[in-house]
């Protein structure tokens, strides 16, 4: 696999293979190799429950377990050490079936303490959407984020062969397809579970 060039991205983009939408600042967004994008206006944050655990089989909705948040432009999210959000990206993400994307923190969120993903920082070939965010502060201190502030970069890899059943396609669970809100876990849509095979 090879990373596209800021060159390469910019003719991605031209040609319509890459949807980066909006991409308001594309002389200060588009970078060597990745394009920064922003955070968006809504988080999701967990509730305090009286649960034991998060149990991926219960019958209960995962998303009860959390609330939304909707925060004006001027106004921050306050993030607070060992706290954890949800949030997306401000922009919308097209990928094409020959193209995987990786979502990475900027540099200057890390040195805060801030994290911007856990574990989904991958992005198949095909999705459409706006990228949720896993937001965690592993700092001392609270560290106040605003919509539209740019907060990680996101790096396109081309494949070696387009992919037969990218993401969104028919015979795919393909559940986060479209995706335009801070998504909450839909892991009891796994096969495994949705059929009790554990």
């Amino acid at each position: 696999m090879a990373i596209l060039s800021d060159s390469d991205i910019k003719k991605h983009i031209k040609e319509g293979l890459i949807l980066i939408d909006p991409l308001e600042d594309p002389e200060r967004q588009i970078q060597p190799s990745s394009v920064d994008l922003r955070i968006g206006s809504e988080f999701k944050g967990f509730r305090i429950i009286r649960k034991p655990c998060i149990d991926p089989k219960d019958k209960s909705d995962i998303e009860s377990y959390m609330e939304s948040f909707h925060i004006t432009e001027k106004e921050p999210f306050i993030i607070h050490p060992g706290e954890f959000a949800l949030a997306t990206t401000f922009e919308k993400v097209k990928l094409p079936d020959n193209l995987v994307a990786r979502v990475e923190g900027r540099s200057s969120m890390g040195r805060l303490g801030i994290t911007m993903h856990v574990t989904a920082g991958y992005i198949d070939p095909g999705f459409c959407g706006k990228i949720t965010l896993e937001i965690s502060n592993i700092g001392k201190m609270p560290v106040a984020l605003y919509p539209g502030q740019r907060v990680c970069q996101i790096v396109f890899e081309t494949m070696t062969s387009p992919a037969e059943k990218p993401y969104g396609h028919p015979d795919r669970d393909s559940k986060y397809m479209g995706q335009t809100r801070p998504e909450t876990s839909r892991i009891k849509h796994d096969y495994e579970i949705k059929n009790n095979k554990l």
